[in-house]
């Protein structure tokens, strides 16, 4: 997929969130709505390919947003790029399951690294960003970290990004 057709994804995981796992909360509910609603005007823009980190929390919720337009729109292809081979094997049994269901609706999953390594989350953001030319966000605005380091990183490639609070 060309990169001018391509968006990816970088947020907040789960605990960084504000709601953690309640996804019940109203807060949770509006940012998945605005998120939808981001991933359709992107589509509506051209945008055909989505990358997705696959990370609990905001990617889980833009992957699966993605596959659920998908469904309505079956031009739009998704990746999934997981870090390191067995990302989800650590994590609580509901969260894994998610993975994996979302794993396999990707069009295409890309692993990076054959396991953990201190960079390899990283690698896997800069992979995204560098094969994309928007990134939709799920920042805090303050929080450093990951999410702040991509959106740093998009900046200085000139992606354009679209920032959702959560």
């Amino acid at each position: 997929m060309e990169r001018e057709n391509t968006c990816c994804f970088t947020g907040h995981r789960a605990e960084r969130l504000p709601w953690r796992d309640d996804e019940s909360a109203p807060a949770c509910l509006d940012l998945k709505a605005r998120l939808e609603g981001a991933v359709l005007a992107a589509y509506e823009a051209g945008f055909r390919h989505f990358l997705c980190g696959m990370a609990t929390g905001a990617d889980i919720y833009c992957g699966e947003a993605v596959a659920a337009l998908r469904d309505a729109r079956p031009d739009i292809t998704l990746e999934a790029a997981i870090p390191f081979d067995g990302q989800d094997k650590t994590w609580p049994d509901a969260w894994r399951r998610r993975y994996q269901r979302l794993a396999e609706r990707c069009d295409t999953v890309t692993v990076l690294h054959t396991m953990y390594t201190p960079d390899c989350m990283m690698d896997r953001n800069r992979y995204m960003v560098d094969r994309s030319s928007l990134v939709i966000a799920i920042y805090d605005g303050h929080t450093r970290g990951g999410t702040q380091n991509t959106m740093l990183y998009a900046l200085r490639q000139g992606v354009e990004i679209v920032e959702l609070a959560p």
